[in-house]
């Protein structure tokens, strides 16, 4: 991986900004057909058990702790033989009352689309069905006024201007370089899912993660962004959801939970530790559902 970048600057607890919680709308699956049969990235190991009771407590644990803080999840009723879509951030991209519809890359997972566009379209949503190899809220993510978009893995560049069409918004391309992390939402997080129009979001990201032309984008965008170690990235902690105060996140993630609280941010850790033997965490189970 790239050399780690060092955090530009160093704000105590005390100075940190006053973070405001929004009230979220997510979309969850429970992980009741969850296994390893198959391997789709470099996190899923078929000849290692699996323990599917335990990915449910965990889930469940995530589940609540969002109930608990006031936010309204629904949720989806998990395909038989779909193990995969417990990751319900990967079933669509929700913005603006349009639901946009994944095309999976690899058959595996083919069979959640028309599962998650019937639900889409069950709630009301605009629902738009793609053209071009796209997953989800797995690799697009809304940052103020632009959504940022992960290429080299999963979703094809091309659905990129795909996305920008249907959404009328201004689309930023980031090329992931490193396997292990080969959706958008595992080397990047969006913690203030609300701003003002025209003012920047705070995100975090990891450098190593991505090539020299992202790498140089995002500091352009965001020079206030938090930079996160590799041992944080290696334990998923960029694979978290934030209400704006509240951070859901690994809690193997301990410095990224350090600099979270520096920013005034509140780190709330869930152990999902079952359910990234599938290369998914926090995130991957959350799909956000903007009107």
């Amino acid at each position: 991986m790239s050399p780690q970048l060092t955090e530009p600057t160093a704000t105590t607890e005390a100075e940190a900004p006053q973070r405001t919680m929004s009230k979220r709308r997510f979309l969850m699956c429970e992980p009741s057909q969850f296994t390893v049969s198959y391997s789709i990235n470099p996190w899923m190991h078929p000849d290692e058990p699996t323990d599917t009771s335990l990915a449910v407590r965990q889930w469940r644990a995530l589940y609540d702790t969002y109930i608990e803080l006031g936010h309204e999840v629904e949720l989806i009723e998990p395909g038989q033989g779909l193990p995969d879509m417990v990751y319900t951030a990967n079933g669509g991209f929700v913005l603006d009352g349009i639901a946009y519809v994944p095309k999976f890359r690899f058959a595996e997972r083919r069979g959640e689309e028309e599962l998650f566009a019937a639900w889409f379209r069950s709630q009301g949503f605009d629902t738009r069905m793609p053209e071009l190899t796209n997953e989800g809220e797995g690799d697009f993510l809304l940052a103020g006024d632009v959504i940022l978009a992960g290429r080299g893995f999963r979703s094809s560049g091309d659905s990129h201007a795909e996305l920008a069409e249907v959404f009328g918004r201004e689309v930023v391309s980031l090329t992931l370089t490193d396997p292990r992390f080969y959706h958008l939402d595992t080397a990047l997080t969006v913690l203030d899912p609300v701003v003002a129009p025209g003012e920047r979001a705070t995100i975090a990201y990891l450098p190593g993660a991505f090539d020299d032309a992202s790498r140089a984008e995002l500091e352009r965008r965001f020079p206030d962004a938090i930079r996160v170690a590799d041992a944080d990235g290696d334990a998923f902690g960029l694979n978290a959801s934030s209400d704006g105060l509240h951070v859901f996140c690994s809690p193997r993630a301990e410095g990224f939970q350090r600099q979270l609280r520096e920013r005034g941010y509140e780190p709330e850790p869930v152990d999902l530790s079952e359910l990234l033997l599938g290369g998914g965490g926090i995130k991957c189970c959350t799909l956000e559902l903007r009107k």
